[in-house]
């Protein structure tokens, strides 16, 4: 590679860092000013910053034709009708669950959304910063596909159109099912709208519909065009605002300062505040798991693989079984705690001293009943939402008049994370996290190492990870950058850093936990951004993230008990 190539992809990745930072300056002043329209002269910023950047999950941004992978990954992570509203609401929780709005949540994000009329959406953010800039970030992609698509069937400035939105626009308007002929008349004309071909569309289009809308791939290029040209001819803008509430609202820790008041009121409720505490942020099927399946299995059964059981048990068509597991372990000192608070964080508890150790996998030889640990597995956060959740969680509360602080022996961190060497599934050590846009680095003391899952039949990568402000906002040159620095970079996460900052000012500045707590991060890889196909629009893990993930939580139960 010549001098020169190798200056020139430095100056992009510095352009795209520099991109970065003006978006999520421009988003806060954006917050803070109440409201704008994002494709007028105050979303500006926003549009040029993305299309600079061009981000591995939106694909095609920067290009004439439509992005239809991007699209996807971006609207299963809106509430469904948010392409037909002018009006965009963000709020905090206002009180809309006790109304007769009802909520639409997202696929593949647990947030509460409500349709208020024919214009207006609202979205509910509890979970800090971090989803303000997700949804305005995607937001943004979504408003510049649908300029794309304005800009292809506007023939002049008085809002005469072409041909194929005419036939779309009919399409979408009939109030019976299409029939096979028409679904495939219409796709030509959408191909020819988006600059596709009708290949392309017919092999996205089932995972654009959903049951109450079959054509909904239509129904969304449709009123994406019908607005964007509304804007285009009438000047008639969209525009986003923030509610007064969530303005006054976000930063307070509010929603977890709830969420973790309640979870050490029903710690004392059953004498289990005073006991060793091991914190897991985790997902809510493997711990549980690991620990009871055993114990449901038949006689014929006990001599499977258990990742093949666990395989089954990670299916849809497994309900049943899944319920045996939960049914033993709520039977045998598990609690599940239901978020009620707002963060969208579920928690599990475990009193070890109420689990029969010979019908599990694991040996746990403490032999005092007050020693035995109880462990809090606490469901994903989400960005910055990992350092209050966790934040509030370590610190002390009054019991009867009594300062109670938690006796934290571990905090265990196990997460889905993009890698930049290796593939889907590897396992990623980190010996540090670096923050992104800043010289923040947190680097740690890991309990876990590459040799502990050496014989784990993955790829295990050991080096430094990135927190990152977005994954949707990281571009091959950015990741190349990351990769090739003297960071050692071997990954990329969004709440790394967070945890990291929380546990820290717990332990060594504010004193309400042990100094020496052990600390333990793990991560699966669910993409590599840096092989085409690969970003995270290209789908989920499926069942290749079962072994990762269940190799990780077997060694931190290992660790766990034999501390």
């Amino acid at each position: 590679m010549s001098k020169t190539r190798k200056i020139h992809e430095r100056t992009r990745a510095q352009e795209s860092s520099n991109a970065i930072e003006r978006m999520y300056i421009t988003m806060r002043h954006l917050f803070n000013r109440g409201f704008y329209k994002p494709m007028g002269v105050s979303g500006e910023t926003l549009r040029e910053s993305l299309l600079l950047l061009r981000p591995e999950i939106y694909g095609s941004i920067g290009d004439e034709k439509a992005e239809l992978e991007g699209l996807l990954y971006v609207i299963d992570r809106l509430p469904q009708g948010i392409e037909e509203c002018m009006y965009i609401n963000l709020t905090s929780d206002e009180g809309y669950s006790n109304s007769h709005f009802k909520p639409i949540i997202p696929p593949k994000r647990r947030r509460n959304c409500y349709r208020i009329d024919d214009e207006q959406m609202n979205i509910e953010i509890t979970r800090g910063r971090s989803e303000i800039y997700d949804i305005l970030t995607h937001l943004t992609f979504l408003f510049v596909e649908s300029h794309k698509i304005s800009k292809r069937v506007l023939i002049d400035e008085e809002g005469t159109t072409v041909r194929d939105w005419v036939k779309l626009e009919t399409a979408v308007k009939k109030t019976k099912k299409l029939t096979q002929k028409e679904r495939e008349i219409a796709i030509t004309h959408t191909a020819n709208i988006l600059g596709r071909t009708f290949n392309e569309l017919t092999e996205v289009y089932s995972n654009f519909a959903t049951n109450t809308q079959p054509e909904r791939l239509l129904h969304i290029v449709y009123w994406l065009g019908k607005l964007a040209i509304e804007e285009t001819v009438n000047n008639n803008k969209r525009t986003i605002t923030f509610s007064p509430v969530l303005r006054e609202r976000l930063g307070h820790h509010i929603h977890g300062e709830i969420w973790a008041n309640n979870i050490k009121h029903i710690l004392h409720k059953n004498g289990l505040l005073e006991r060793p505490i091991h914190i897991i942020s985790a997902n809510m099927h493997s711990v549980m798991n690991s620990i009871f399946t055993k114990g449901t299995l038949k006689a014929s059964e006990t001599k499977k693989d258990i990742f093949e059981v666990y395989e089954a048990l990670s299916s849809s068509i497994n309900i049943a079984m899944r319920n045996k597991v939960e049914k033993l372990a709520l039977q045998n000192g598990m609690l599940y705690i239901k978020d009620a608070s707002g963060t969208n964080i579920d928690v599990q508890i475990f009193d070890t001293d109420k689990i029969d150790f010979s019908k599990t996998n694991f040996e746990y030889s403490e032999a005092e009943k007050n020693n035995k640990a109880v462990i809090i597995v606490m469901d994903y956060a989400f960005g910055e939402q990992a350092y209050e959740t966790l934040d509030e969680l370590l610190k002390p509360i009054k019991v009867e008049g009594k300062k109670v602080h938690l006796d934290v022996k571990s905090i265990s961190i196990m997460g889905k994370a993009g890698i930049l060497e290796g593939g889907k599934s590897d396992i990623m050590i980190p010996s540090a996290h670096i923050f992104e846009g800043t010289a923040d680095n947190y680097p740690l003391n890991n309990e876990l190492s590459k040799s502990d899952l050496l014989d784990c039949g993955v790829d295990v990568f050991e080096g430094t990870m990135v927190t990152v402000l977005g994954t949707s906002l990281q571009n091959k040159e950015i990741l190349k950058f990351f990769k090739n620095s003297t960071w050692n970079v071997i990954g990329l996460e969004m709440e790394g850093a967070h945890y990291q900052k929380a546990i820290q000012a717990a332990s060594r500045v504010r004193g309400s936990i042990n100094e020496d707590v052990k600390v333990r991060y793990a991560y699966y890889a669910s993409d590599n951004p840096l092989e085409t196909g690969s970003t995270l629009a290209s789908g989920g893990l499926g069942t290749s993230g079962v072994k990762p993930t269940y190799v990780i939580t077997k060694k931190i139960l290992e660790q766990i008990f034999n501390s």
